[in-house]
């Protein structure tokens, strides 16, 4: 049995249908599922491994950068403000970078390291 509520414009629905085994496995035929594979998963980690390995090279090179403007250049890097966002937690807990208290907003440090 299957309850289907809900609204259609203004008119309020609630169907009740009952199927059968029968009328399930005839159902069944007509859905797929995608199941993502494990060289999916791994060719995720590498990507966030390569802009790992591109946000340190961006802070190597400049050598400090200020909060907002690191900000900005990881979250085009990444995709969204929120992938950026979580880099600079990274680059916060990495051995390879100090972070320092600026006047207006934190200064991201290279100190070195490969």
């Amino acid at each position: 049995m299957v309850r289907i509520r809900g609204q259609i414009g203004a008119w309020p629905v609630d169907l009740t249908v009952e199927l059968d085994a029968q009328d399930w496995a005839q159902l069944a035929q007509h859905v797929t599922l995608e199941v993502p594979t494990a060289p999916v998963a791994a060719a995720a980690a590498v990507t966030s491994d390569a802009l790992w390995q591109t946000t340190l090279a961006l802070l190597r090179e400049a050598g400090q950068l200020e909060g907002p403007h690191l900000l900005g250049q990881l979250a085009g890097l990444a995709g969204g403000e929120a992938a950026g966002k979580r880099l600079l937690v990274r680059l916060r807990h990495c051995a390879q970078v100090r972070v320092e208290a600026g006047a207006d907003a934190p200064i991201y440090h290279w100190i070195g390291g490969e």
